[in-house]
């Protein structure tokens, strides 16, 4: 760890996980920022926080946080579905989804008090659905969907519709998609 970040102001800190959220095109953890930088989580909590009051483009995934570009991110075809499940079911749903070459993009629940809870998820392959359901084992942490009786929707894209024809198709036959 560097003395001069120690030394570094809270704007010059900020302006520096800006600097290094845009160089990385991956997820950046606030616990490898804060042992970078010196600081506690909560610290890296805080400057991300008033980034994204800026306007900043920031976006807190289940892997870390991500500076999101314009277009790169976007793919051809995107559909919002619906699902219900319990949340041992959780990685048979991701895995079909990205098996068939569908982004997981987020993950919806509608509650009660709250109205829609949103989190984003970008998840694109196996690496991401093991990453992800080893954070929640880890961290005791509760799916989403455990508000809901396991009703929840994703937004998931692909770049042909087919993919995403065929994912839906999948989640269907293993009874995990809610249909009409």
């Amino acid at each position: 760890m560097s003395q001069s970040f120690k030394k570094m102001k809270a704007h010059e800190r900020r302006e520096h996980i800006l600097s290094l959220l845009k160089q990385r095109g991956s997820p950046v953890t606030g616990s490898s920022l804060a042992e970078e930088m010196s600081v506690t989580r909560q610290v890296i909590v805080g400057d991300v926080s008033l980034l994204k009051a800026r306007n900043e483009p920031i976006v807190a995934t289940s892997q870390g946080y991500m500076y999101m570009t314009d277009v790169k991110e976007e793919l051809a075809f995107q559909k919002t579905i619906v699902c219900q499940h319990g949340a041992e079911e959780t990685e048979e749903e991701l895995n079909i989804l990205v098996d068939h070459g569908v982004h997981v993009q987020d993950v919806v629940v509608e509650h009660p008090i709250y109205g829609d809870l949103t989190a984003q998820l970008r998840i694109s392959n196996r690496r991401d659905v093991k990453k992800f359901i080893e954070q929640v084992n880890s961290t005791n942490a509760s799916f989403l969907l455990e508000l809901t009786g396991g009703i929840h929707t994703h937004t998931i894209a692909a770049d042909s519709r087919d993919a995403i024809e065929e994912a839906v198709e999948a989640l269907s036959g293993a009874g995990i998609l809610m249909e009409n």
